[in-house]
C-alpha cells in the first residue's frame, strides 16, 4: 500500500498543538514527514518540555493517522523541544520555592466554593495515609477559618519549639499520627483573623518554613476556598506535587470546581491536578443502609472529571457519622468498619496511585519521589 503525505498532513489537523489552539499544522509544528516502506516517520514540535505533554503528543499523533489515515501503518514520532521552549520551563521552575528538607511530596487540596467539605475530606486523607503507614503532616493554610484543631481534637494544645541546627523552629502538634500546623492554634477560639493577603501569605510561609517536620512522604495542604493569593503564594512557595480539588455533585459547586481545576492549570501556576473528590455524594440514612439519595444531584463531579480528563478519586456519602466525628475531633476514617470509612480509605489509596503516576511521568518537583505504597498497588512501578 503506498501511503500519501497530503493524507497524513490532513490527519495531524485533528491534532491539537502543545500551546495555543492551533492544530499541529497551523502552528507550524510538523518538520518533517518521511516514508519508508511500510513505516511512517515525523518530527514534531512540543513547546512544553515535560515528559507528559510529550508522551501525549505522541499518542495523540498516533491515533490520528490510525483514525483518520491509515489504520495499521507503523509510526514513529520524533518530539523536538525548542530552546526558547526548555528556558521559558526553567524560568517558570525557577519562581518556584525550594524544597522542604526531608517532605518527599505536597498536596494541595483545594475547593472552588466554601461548604463541600473540603477540610474534612482533608483530615480524613491525612489520617488514613497515616493508617496506611506512610509519614504525614498537615498545613491549616484556611488562615481566616482554620478547623483543622477541632477536627484533630487538640484545640487546647499549642506547637512547641524546637532547636535545629541553632535555629528555633516549631514542632508541630500531633494526633492519630499525623504531624498538623494551623493559624488556629495561635489565635482565641472567638478570634477573628482578618488579615489582607501580604500578612496571610506570610503566616502560611512560616507555618511551612518554620516548623521542623522531619521526614514526611506527604504534606497537605489545606487551602482556603476559591482562587486567589494564598494560592498563587503556595506554589510560589513551594514545589506543589499536585492538587486534589473537592465538590460537590451541586451544579453550582461544579462551577467552581470547574475554576479550581483551570486555576492550577494555568501556565503561571502548572501543578498537576491529581483528581477531583466528589463530597456528599448522596444519604444514607441509619435506618435504611443500603438506601442512596441523590439530594444534590447524581454522578455530577465524576462527569466533570470526564470532561475535564482529570482523574475521579471517589465519592463520598452524606451521612451524620461524618459531622459527628468531626465535631468531636476524631475523623470518620477511624472507624473502620463503616462504609464512609471504607470510602474515605479508598479514595487515599487513589489519590497515592496518582502521585505514583505523576511522578513517574512528569518531572519531579525538587521533593524526592515516593515508590511504595502500603496496602495497595501503583498504577506504574517506578523504576531506577
Amino acid at each position: 500500500m503506498k501511503y500519501e503525505k497530503s493524507q497524513i498532513y490532513s490527519a495531524l489537523q485533528e491534532v491539537q498543538a502543545t500551546v495555543g489552539k492551533e492544530n499541529l499544522i497551523e502552528a507550524g509544528h510538523v518538520r518533517n514527514i518521511q516514508i519508508f516502506g511500510d513505516e511512517i516517520e515525523l518530527d514534531v514540535i512540543s513547546m512544553n518540555p515535560t515528559l507528559q505533554a510529550k508522551k501525549k503528543l505522541e499518542v495523540s499523533i498516533l491515533k490520528a493517522i490510525h483514525d483518520h489515515a491509515y489504520p495499521k501503518v507503523k509510526v514513529k514520532v520524533n518530539v523536538i523541544v525548542p530552546e526558547e521552549a526548555k528556558q521559558l520551563a526553567s524560568a517558570q521552575q525557577q519562581i518556584r520555592g525550594e524544597a522542604i528538607p526531608g517532605v518527599k511530596n505536597i498536596i494541595a487540596v483545594a475547593s472552588g466554593k466554601g461548604g463541600v467539605g473540603k477540610s474534612t475530606v482533608t483530615a480524613n486523607l491525612a489520617v488514613a495515609l497515616a493508617k496506611m503507614g506512610f509519614k504525614v503532616g498537615l498545613v491549616d493554610a484556611d488562615i481566616h477559618g482554620p478547623s483543622m484543631p477541632i477536627m484533630f481534637d487538640v484545640t487546647n494544645e499549642k506547637p512547641g519549639n524546637i532547636e535545629v541546627d541553632g535555629k528555633q523552629m516549631m514542632d508541630p502538634v500531633e494526633n492519630y499520627g499525623v504531624k498538623m500546623l494551623s493559624i488556629g492554634f495561635f489565635a482565641g477560639v472567638d478570634q477573628a483573623v482578618v488579615w489582607r493577603g501580604p500578612m496571610a501569605t506570610k503566616a502560611l510561609t512560616q507555618l511551612i518554613r518554620d516548623a521542623h517536620w522531619g521526614d514526611l512522604d506527604f504534606m497537605l495542604i489545606d487551602l482556603p476556598p476559591g482562587t486567589g493569593d494564598i494560592h498563587l503564594s503556595l506554589v510560589q512557595a513551594v514545589p506543589v506535587t499536585g492538587a486534589v480539588v473537592v465538590s460537590t455533585p451541586q451544579q453550582i459547586a461544579l462551577a467552581d470546581a470547574r475554576k479550581g481545576v483551570a486555576m492550577f492549570k494555568m501556565d503561571a501556576i502548572n501543578v498537576p491536578v491529581l483528581g477531583i473528590v466528589e463530597n456528599m455524594s448522596y444519604f444514607t440514612p441509619d435506618e435504611l443502609p443500603d438506601n442512596k439519595y441523590y439530594i444534590f444531584g447524581e454522578a455530577g463531579a465524576k462527569r466533570l472529571t470526564a470532561e475535564l480528563n482529570v482523574p475521579f478519586l471517589g465519592e463520598i456519602p452524606l451521612v451524620q457519622s461524618v459531622r459527628e466525628a468531626a465535631d468531636v475531633g476524631r475523623p470518620a476514617v477511624l472507624q473502620e468498619t463503616t462504609p464512609v470509612a471504607q470510602a474515605f480509605v479508598e479514595m487515599a489509596r487513589r489519590v497515592v496511585e496518582e502521585v505514583v503516576d505523576r511522578n513517574d511521568n512528569l518531572p519531579p518537583t525538587e521533593a524526592t519521589r515516593i515508590t511504595t505504597m502500603a496496602g495497595c498497588s501503583p498504577k506504574k512501578e517506578k523504576t531506577s
